[in-house]
């Protein structure tokens, strides 16, 4: 099989050229997402990672050996306790784990091995 398509990952509108990625908003509704002009990076991050939960699954992975991410998305929400000066405040906190797998030759992270 051959790596996932740039459209699997981010979306049906998905495009890029030697300087740039682009993301279509409107690919990221399907996760949830409001658009709108202005949305904070966190917002778009989360969305981003959402989207490509949907494709970069652990099934696929293990029946795609071109494969080499996966991101899991479904967790049981866990709580903490955040302290900013007299104010404390509990949140919900989501895991999300995102797997990266490459030929064993060297450690640490490099996006040009995946």
């Amino acid at each position: 099989m051959a790596e996932p398509t740039l459209q699997q990952i981010f979306g049906a509108n998905a495009i890029q050229d030697a300087n740039t990625l682009t993301i279509s908003k409107a690919d990221l509704v399907a996760v949830g997402l409001t658009t709108g002009a202005s949305i904070s990076g966190e917002k778009l991050l989360a969305a981003i990672i959402k989207l490509a939960a949907v494709y970069l699954t652990s099934d696929n992975r293990d029946s795609n050996i071109d494969q080499s991410i996966m991101v899991d998305a479904e967790n049981t929400p866990s709580f903490t306790t955040r302290t900013s000066g007299t104010t404390t405040t509990t949140y919900i906190r989501d895991t999300i784990t995102v797997e990266l797998d490459k030929l064993y030759s060297s450690t640490g992270i490099d996006p040009d091995d995946y």
